[in-house]
Formats: structure tokens, sequence, C-alpha cells
């Protein structure tokens, strides 16, 4: 009971933070869409663009990270956790967009760079950094795959900013204008590089593969460690949203026990697996020459 205050206590936490960055995010939006227009910046106006996107991104987030929340239904038994994923997977794939963009320009702007007011980027790249910093240092807080992919918009952006102060900077003291695609190209590799990264936990969840921080070897050893038992097979884990991770077993008791004692064995092996991470365990008994259907299959 506890676990599930705290897995609803993680699930609202996560909410706010998303929410807290949209509302951020979409409110720099209109500042900077100004500020553009005041510096004649097209880089500043491309990045309002950009921003609007992340803005979109990050209220879908909000909107599935809230879905995410809802109790199991008839229809979708484990609930909707992996609404999150759905979330990270359309939010990669406009970071993936705008990055493409983002790079077709800069190839483009190092061949022909655009005049700008240096002075008025200067500002305007000091607020930004301030409020996707802000943005960013609040979802740092959270763990799931939502969170760490609107993190990585809010990243981008920051750097973009940082990229634009320092290329502001320069070009207060000396023309160099061409520094300024330079650094978005080393910017938005890096930022390909991160989605790349999250995608592969993205397909990890999908395709239900083991999750990275568990350890089936340690689950196996502490298995069979609880009295009676003797040997554990078809053992299945996965994750619903790389943070509710769930867990399938056959236990082979030595002796047969009744039923209050196989309750008991229960109680111990879940409470067991709660403690290294499986939130949801589903544990079948069987004796020690008891045919079994995960026997059949693999003809032992």
């Amino acid at each position: 009971m506890a676990h599930n205050h705290e897995h609803h206590h993680h699930h609202s936490h996560a909410t706010k933070n998303i929410a807290f960055a949209f509302l951020l995010n979409f409110s720099f939006c209109i500042i900077e869409l100004v500020g553009g227009l005041l510096t004649n910046s097209i880089a500043i106006l491309s990045d309002a663009l950009h921003d609007f996107g992340d803005s979109v991104a990050l209220g879908l987030a909000w909107i599935f990270q809230r879905i995410s929340g809802r109790k199991p239904t008839t229809q979708y038994t484990y609930g909707y956790k992996r609404f999150t994923i759905l979330s990270a997977i359309i939010n990669s794939v406009i970071l993936i967009s705008g990055s493409v963009f983002v790079l077709y320009e800069s190839v483009q702007r190092i061949f022909s760079p655009a005049e700008t007011n240096a002075k008025g980027m200067l500002l305007l790249a000091i607020l930004g950094v301030i409020v996707n910093g802000a943005a960013i240092f609040r979802l740092k807080k959270g763990s799931s795959v939502n969170e760490r992919v609107v993190s990585l918009h809010l990243l981008e952006d920051v750097l973009g900013w940082i990229a634009v102060l320092i290329v502001s900077i320069v070009m207060i003291f000396i023309h160099a204008p061409i520094l300024d695609p330079i650094l978005s190209i080393g910017i938005s590799i890096y930022i390909l590089y991160n989605v790349y990264r999250n995608l592969k936990t993205i397909f990890l969840v999908i395709l239900q593969g083991k999750p990275e921080n568990i350890n089936e070897k340690k689950i196996s050893e502490k298995l069979l460690t609880l009295p009676n038992v003797k040997e554990i097979h078809d053992l299945h884990i996965w994750t619903m949203d790389s943070e509710y991770n769930v867990l399938t077993v056959h236990l082979v008791l030595t002796t047969e026990t009744d039923i209050s004692e196989q309750q008991k064995l229960r109680c111990e092996a879940h409470n067991l697996l709660k403690s290294i991470g499986i939130e949801h365990a589903t544990i079948e008994i069987e004796y020690d020459g008891e045919a079994c259907e995960w026997c059949e299959e693999s003809k032992c």
C-alpha cells in the first residue's frame, strides 16, 4: 500500500514538473518571438518557431502524463502507464525533425551568415538560459522516461541559448557571424545522439525487454533463498513505463504444503521482489516432478 502511494506520488510529481516546463516554455516563446523581431535575428525567430514545436510536444507530454495515472480498466488491465511512452515517442520524433531542420538551416547560414543585433541577442540569450535552465532543473528531479525526453527539449534550448550567448559576445567585439551556424550544428548532433539513447530505452519498453536496472540473476538467487524452494523457471521480467516493473515466475517446491503455507511463501516472495524493484508479480507454485506448461513448451 505504501509502495502504491509512493508510485502515485512520483506520477503526480512528474505531471507537475511537465506542466511547469510547458507553461514556462510557452510563455518564453512569445517573448522570443517579439525579441527576434526587435533584434532582426533570423536565428532567434527560427528558434522561436522551434520552441513553439517544443511547447506542443510539452503539452502532449503533460496530457499523456495525466492520462497515464488513470486506474486500470477492463480494456487496459495494467492501466494507462504506457501513454507516457507514446508521448516520449512523439517528442522524440519532434526533436529529430527539429534537429534536422536546424542542421539544414545551419549549413545554409555557413555560406550566407545574417547580420543581427548582437547586444539584443545577448540579453535574450541570458534570459533564455535562465528560463529554460530553471525548467530543466525541475525536470532533472524526475525519473520517468517522459520527463527525461521532455528535459531533452529544454536542454536543446539551453544549449542553443548558450551558443547564442557566446556568439553574441564575440560578435560585439569581432565580426564573426559564421560562429552561430557552426555551434548550431554541434548542438544538433549532440541532441540527436541523446534522442538515440532515449529511443533505445523506449523500444526496450515497447518490446517488453528486461529493464536495464533489473538484475535477473540476482532475482533468481534471492528467490532460491526462500524456504522449500528447490528451483525456479519461466521467469519473465518487463516494464510498463521504465518505472513500473512486472514479473511472472514459477516456484518449484521440494515438498507439498497446505494453502496457508503457500500463501505465506507468496507473501515473502512478493516482499522480496518489491525490495529489488518489482512492482507487480505473478507467482505460480509447483512441486518437484510436476509437469507444467513451461516444461511442455521447452520439451524438458
